[in-house]
């Protein structure tokens, strides 16, 4: 018989606080962390603004001479990391150090220590290559230098699979645990790709706006003036554990983490399928797994990028799942104040979704000003809303066509 998986922990580092606490204060005040880009250079550029991480100090959570061996996905992850283990009271103890685990996802992983290392290299020759390069920018080492920190040798893993990677990494940690491989797992993800080539790239596609001009009303998702994703970076990460050994521990519990599905699209690198089946298939999926119709789905945090075809597509594929219950649920997409942190953002919005249950409050989507045909639905404008929420859905899905989503309930008891 599967175990149940309940959160007991969140810790976010984000565009629009650094800390659970402070991201979900200014999350509620409907505040933006879009602002132009001050992480380099961005003469020629056609998108020069970001949600970057403002005011973090990564010696508050990393040692100095640690510092050269980790990329910026790292560092957060790191934060976010202890925040969400602090909120959970964990203590790692080696009796039960084998029974925790750790799965953090990264889409890009270490694209500022790849282009500062790429400069070394055709400035100075190959002997000015940080031995720290590969350690420092793979993907996998997130989860790696986390669990040395706190000392968890269960599962170790990582997932990378463009914007689903961190939704897929609490997803699989919610499996492991399930099944009886862990007790508990540390999981979601990280990026930090505001970088030239990182923005450059995604300028390169036409995926970002270019509302350079009014950086706080960039990120406009379901709106009808809306113009391409704003990139973001940070972490979130979420502290599951098997409902028996939180209990047992008396650990303050969140949230229940019930269904989690998976999909592929299988149509184009980039685009969703047109027909929606793709996402429509994924929640259909999540709800199967935790055997909960759909009229009992109060809450979705969408994955809403603020891009012309994912808003309209993940709007059908809603009204595709819940039919006529499509129009009682509250839909809003926390990317309007955090931007799009690519591989972090499955992390830091099932973080979102889980205070959401436990606040009974409804995140507002910002920058809805204009209705747009094919996006009527509600979602929440520009104000929280305060709502009994039972199930909360929280949506992910990436390149390639790889979807993901996971459902919380409340926790009861």
């Amino acid at each position: 018989m599967a175990r149940r998986v309940v959160v007991t922990g969140v810790g976010l580092v984000s565009p629009v606080g650094v800390g659970t606490e402070e991201t979900w204060k200014s999350i509620l005040a409907g505040q933006s962390g879009v602002a132009p880009i001050t992480h380099f250079d961005t003469a020629g550029f056609s998108a020069t603004i970001a949600a970057e991480v403002k005011a973090f100090d990564p010696l508050q959570f990393v040692e100095k001479k640690d510092l050269k061996k980790m990329g910026l996905f790292i560092q957060y992850a790191l934060a976010a990391s202890t925040f969400a283990i602090d909120q959970a009271r964990l203590n790692v103890k080696p009796e039960i150090a084998e029974r925790v685990g750790v799965f953090i996802g990264s889409g890009i992983g270490g694209f500022d220590v790849i282009e500062r290392e790429h400069t070394a290299l055709m400035q100075g020759g190959p002997r000015r290559i940080s031995p720290f390069f590969i350690p420092a920018s793979i993907v996998n080492l997130a989860s790696g230098f986390v669990s040395i920190r706190w000392g968890a040798k269960g599962p170790n893993s990582a997932t990378c699979t463009a914007c689903s990677s961190s939704a897929h990494s609490v997803g699989d940690s919610y499996k492991i645990i399930s099944r009886g491989d862990a007790d508990v797992m540390i999981s979601g993800g990280a990026e930090a790709a505001i970088t030239p080539m990182g923005v450059g790239g995604f300028a390169a596609m036409r995926a970002l706006s270019t509302r350079n001009h009014e950086p706080a009303r960039a990120s406009r998702p379901f709106d009808r003036d809306r113009d391409g994703f704003v990139i973001g970076e940070g972490s979130g990460i979420l502290v599951l554990e098997e409902l028996g050994f939180a209990r047992d521990r008396g650990a303050p519990i969140l949230a229940e983490l019930v269904g989690y599905g998976m999909s592929s699209d299988a149509f184009h690198i980039t685009q969703p399928a047109e027909d929606a089946s793709g996402a429509s298939r994924v929640i259909q999926n999540t709800l199967a797994d935790a055997g909960v119709p759909p009229e009992q789905v109060n809450y979705v945090n969408a994955h809403g990028t603020s891009t012309p075809f994912n808003d309209r597509i993940e709007t059908l594929a809603l009204k595709k799942v819940f039919k006529d219950h499509a129009s009682k649920l509250a839909v809003s997409s926390t990317k309007s104040m955090t931007g799009h942190l690519l591989g972090g953002a499955g992390g830091l919005e099932a973080g979102l979704t889980v205070l959401a249950l436990r606040d009974q409050m409804i995140p507002p989507t910002i920058n809805y000003e204009n209705p747009d045909p094919c996006c009527d639905l509600d979602y929440v404008p520009n104000q929280a809303r305060s709502a009994g929420i039972e199930y909360a859905l929280s949506n992910s899905f990436g390149f390639g066509g790889t979807n993901a989503a996971l459902l919380f309930k409340r926790y009861a008891g």
